[in-house]
């Protein structure tokens, strides 16, 4: 009827017979907690957002590299490539995006030299 496991039920009722409402309370979640609090995040969008040249990168294109570096350089904290991805695809809600490979310049003849002779 409520779309959940029986054994589920049974364990929120068992909880419930010792502890009330305050034992069914949503507990925080376990394990370790952000390196970077919530006014961090913001300062790394921040910094993000002004783009990659602003911090000297030749091309304004972010890796994970990349983008590591200016959070150390705004935070101070060093975070693994996975955790920078995880930052940008959670906590920023960034998606990849990878740039189109196209020609600045389409010179005809050079195509056709190009193709003609390898």
């Amino acid at each position: 009827m409520l779309g959940v496991h029986v054994e589920s039920v049974r364990r929120w009722k068992s909880l419930w017979q010792k502890g009330g409402a305050h034992a069914l309370q949503r507990r925080p979640a376990a394990g370790r907690p952000p390196k970077l609090d919530n006014a961090q995040v913001e300062e790394v969008r921040t910094a993000l957002e002004r783009g990659a040249q602003a911090y000297g990168f030749e091309a304004d294109l972010w890796t994970l590299e990349r983008v590591g570096l200016v959070i150390e350089r705004v935070t101070g904290t060093t975070l693994s490539r996975s955790s920078v991805w995880r930052l940008l695809t959670g906590r920023l809600g960034w998606t990849l995006r990878r740039p189109e490979r196209r020609p600045f310049e389409r010179d005809k003849s050079e195509m056709a030299r190009w193709m003609a002779h390898g």
